[in-house]
């Protein structure tokens, strides 16, 4: 089963995506911030990172660089209430841009896109969405 580690300082945000990310049936490991996000790559096996941008301390452009540090091949969707960032040439080492709305369809597409692209089996689509 494929782990999704979800980055985001909101705690409402990551019991969220950790809710819908589980019924769709991966891992989730969550992190409150970079550096705690940082250790987990470095110590647990992560298959594909959520991350917010706008957070406390390190943002989430810094802890992308530092991610990718680690794991080059490491996919990093970038997911954020602002689509300013989007312009920002440090964010296009993400493996993807979702700006964060309630309907979480696009952020699932993005996770189960980047495992496919890293070989990694994707659950089917539950129940419920077919």
């Amino acid at each position: 089963m494929a782990t999704v580690l979800v980055v985001d300082d909101d705690r409402h945000q990551r019991l969220l995506y950790e809710q819908e990310l589980k019924f769709a049936g991966y891992d989730v490991l969550l992190s409150t911030s970079g550096p705690q996000a940082i250790e987990a790559v470095a110590n647990q096996k992560v298959d594909v990172v959520v991350l917010d941008i706008a957070m406390p301390g390190m943002d989430g452009v810094e802890t992308l660089s530092k991610l990718l540090d680690l794991d080059r091949q490491l996919p990093v969707i970038l997911n954020t209430a602002y689509a300013s960032f989007q312009d920002d040439f440090m964010t296009w080492a993400a493996e993807a841009y979702v700006v964060k709305s309630s309907d979480l369809t696009e952020l699932l597409e993005q996770v189960a896109e980047a495992l496919r692209k890293r070989g990694i089996d994707v659950p089917p689509p539950s129940q419920e969405e077919k």
